[in-house]
């Protein structure tokens, strides 16, 4: 491999041609600098030029060595610097140590070594002179000797570039934010975010070095507020890939996160909440959050009333995704956690409201008593001022999930649903089912029917309500699932007598219904068989009799019967009564 074909030494060439002189004095070691800069290349070049065979373990840590400190070196390539000896010294010491490096590669190569032992001590001692200069060169930024205000970085891969060209680059902005000053840690950062925002390629080659995680979970407790923000960033974007959480928690990411949830910045905070709500998607990492305070936090987050309420809202996500753990659940009721969510339910933010409506519902899911707390606090006024169709502050998908939560919160309980009806909620249903757009007018429908087959009270108001024409509307929607629900609580809605006379008001239901049986015979479906029971419960009405032997249909219901359709046979026996008998026979044998 050719020079020019190699991304180490390009990136320093390039670094060395960009470099803007800063006076017309040379900088002190300048000339040495790019010397030490140019041997470390000449160094890597050979390392992609021939594999080293033997102690391959050795020689694969001390190339990762040479490369860090090169990405070093080019970084102070491009920074000003006052007259430092110790910055000359260091370089000088670095180029003796390259030297070193390429004698002992070249012995390795030609097997020219006089024994294995002391060609390892050799190699451990060069591993050893490569971390202290490393750590040197580290403790020269920190102490500001170097400043970065001309520094570049490594150009970026372009799209579709090697393994080997992305992962160059990862390990010069490591380096950068291993011996990095403030400027230069926050720059790295940011490049960091960008590349792993874009292509999961970036984020496999970030994650598979630990190093970088490790130093992200140390950054998170930075005093530095940017350099904390954009590593909390970085975070959450990997988070965000399910196949790298577990590994984020096995480096110990959670406790610093939480520390950041409770004394970051309003940025910082934001990222660590994304996080750990998409940490806290697999139920196993719940109990990292729990043992580390998180739970606490979040709850403290919800009840402070001068947090924004975007970062509310993230919070309750991460709690809604921690009920499922039933000592976390307890621990949470314990802590008031359900009236400081049922104030939130009203909030103007939609993001805020939706996840708490939805963290009560993942309370109250599957256990009577927390829903009763839930009701008592008053969850049920809460809920339906969030699906009142009036309310400015409410969305569309605000009220979506109001209207799931409280068919799930409210109608297992005669009393939450006596309350519900007391509030108006027949009233909201309706004004859905008549003006809503489709998928909450199919929410409300479904509402709608589990509230018909609650009990027979529940019918009557309906029926007295209006809801009898709202679902004969549906009987023949193009949706399978509409048309089953709709067909399912007519036929629940006209077992009441007094249903029963509204319905057959309208001349035009019994014609409805027996074409629909019609259009519906053959099909192996329950629509069929529920408007064969709406039809079976109208007959019992003398003039509802009378409209069905009339219809012309008659012929089709009996072909049922003759099927062994039962409520088909029942049909025929109900309008076949002494009074009817002879004018039906003539209508079946004309």
């Amino acid at each position: 491999m050719g020079k020019e074909d190699n991304p180490q030494e390009a990136a320093a060439n390039g670094a060395a041609q960009k470099c803007p002189e800063s006076s017309s004095t040379p900088l002190v070691g300048e000339e040495k600098l790019r010397r030490a800069i140019q041997l470390i290349a000449s160094l890597i070049s050979e390392f992609h030029a021939s594999k080293i065979k033997v102690f391959s373990v050795k020689w694969q840590m001390i190339r990762g060595k040479v490369e860090e400190l090169n990405s070093g070196l080019i970084a102070a390539e491009n920074c000003h610097s006052s007259e430092s000896q110790t910055l000359s010294d260091l370089v000088s010491a670095i180029i003796e140590s390259v030297k070193e490096c390429q004698d002992l590669a070249h012995r390795c190569i030609n097997l020219s070594f006089s024994g294995k032992l002391l060609m390892q001590s050799d190699l451990d001692l060069i591993c050893a002179k490569l971390d202290a200069h490393i750590r040197n060169l580290s403790g020269i930024y920190t102490a500001g000797i170097l400043s970065n205000e001309s520094a570049i970085v490594v150009s970026r891969p372009s799209f579709g570039a090697s393994r080997e060209d992305i992962k160059f680059y990862v390990k010069d902005l490591l380096t950068r934010l291993k011996i990095g000053n403030f400027e230069m840690k926050k720059q790295a950062l940011v490049s960091l975010n960008e590349m792993v925002y874009e292509d999961e390629k970036y984020a496999r080659v970030v994650v598979e070095m630990n190093e970088v995680i490790l130093l992200l979970a140390n950054f998170l407790d930075s005093f530095e507020l940017e350099v904390q923000e954009e590593s909390a960033k970085l975070v959450s974007v990997i988070a965000g890939f399910n196949c790298y959480r577990s590994l984020l928690v096995r480096v110990g990411i959670v406790a610093p996160l939480i520390r950041v949830l409770e004394r970051g910045s309003g940025k910082g905070k934001e990222y660590a909440v994304k996080s750990l709500q998409k940490l806290t998607e697999n139920a196993d990492n719940a109990w990292s959050l729990s043992a580390h305070g998180g739970v606490t936090a979040l709850l403290n987050i919800c009840s402070n009333e001068e947090t924004m309420e975007e970062l509310i809202g993230l919070a309750c996500g991460v709690l809604r995704n921690l009920v499922v753990v039933k000592e976390i659940k307890r621990f949470m009721i314990e802590e008031d956690a359900i009236p400081s969510s049922i104030k939130l339910v009203t909030a103007r933010e939609e993001s805020t409201q939706i996840n708490s409506i939805e963290f009560l519902q993942c309370l109250g899911s599957g256990d009577e008593s927390t829903r009763q707390m839930i009701i008592q606090a008053g969850g049920i006024t809460a809920l339906l001022r969030a699906l009142d169709p009036k309310s400015s502050f409410s969305s569309f998908k605000t009220r979506e999930t109001a209207l799931r939560a409280i068919e799930s919160l409210c109608f297992s309980s005669m009393i939450s649903l006596n309350l519900l009806v007391d509030f108006g909620f027949l009233d909201q249903l309706l004004y859905f089912l008549r003006n809503g757009e489709a998928p909450i007018q199919e929410l409300a429908l479904k509402a709608a029917f589990r509230l018909s087959v609650t009990s027979k009270e529940a019918k009557k108001i309906m029926g007295d309500s209006g809801f009898i024409p709202e679902f004969v509307k549906f009987l023949d929607a193009k949706s399978y699932e509409v048309r089953e629900m709709a067909t399912e609580a007519l036929s629940c809605m006209v077992t009441v007598p007094k249903n029963r006379k509204k319905f057959v008001q309208d001349d035009r239901n019994i014609g409805l219904i027996l074409r629909l049986i019609v259009a519906r015979q053959g099909e192996s479906s329950g629509n069929l068989k529920f408007l064969l029971s709406t039809l079976l419960s109208i007959s019992s009405s003398s003039s509802a009799r009378r409209r069905i032997i009339n219809s012309g249909y008659m012929k089709n219901i009996e072909k049922l019967a003759d099927d062994g359709v039962s409520d088909a046979e029942k049909i025929i026996k109900k309008v076949s009564t002494n009074r009817f008998k002879a004018m039906l026979n003539r209508i079946l044998h004309s």
